[in-house]
């Protein structure tokens, strides 16, 4: 089987004008700080089939969870920690995170 291995995983992204909003399943209180793969989710309006599935060992108290994604995201799309930000989800494990830059350079670590 021949093919983009991208168009094999539910899309978790959305292109805007100066990079992307990305879907995020987070998963506070995790062993080890990870970015895994994308999951799928269920149909919800506005959302994109898939998620990226973050782990972060901070636990979801005082948006401490929030800030290890954050910093997780930066690392892994090695881009500037303000260059991800949290657009929706701030209290809920599915979450939107803008994440600006060079789109094909932000696509091309998802694949």
């Amino acid at each position: 089987m021949t093919g983009d291995p991208q168009s094999l995983a539910p899309q978790c992204w959305q292109e805007v004008p100066d990079g992307i909003i990305l879907a995020v399943k987070a998963q506070p209180g995790a062993r080890r700080t990870a970015v895994g793969s994308v999951v799928a989710a269920a149909a919800s309006p506005g959302w994109p089939v898939g998620r990226l599935k973050v782990a972060v060992c901070a636990p979801p108290e005082d948006g401490r969870a929030n800030a290890a994604i954050m910093a997780a995201l930066a690392k892994y799309f090695q881009i500037k920690p303000a260059a991800v930000a949290l657009k929706m989800g701030g209290t809920a494990r599915d979450k939107k995170f803008r994440l600006t830059g060079d789109i094909g350079g932000l696509l091309a670590r998802l694949s």
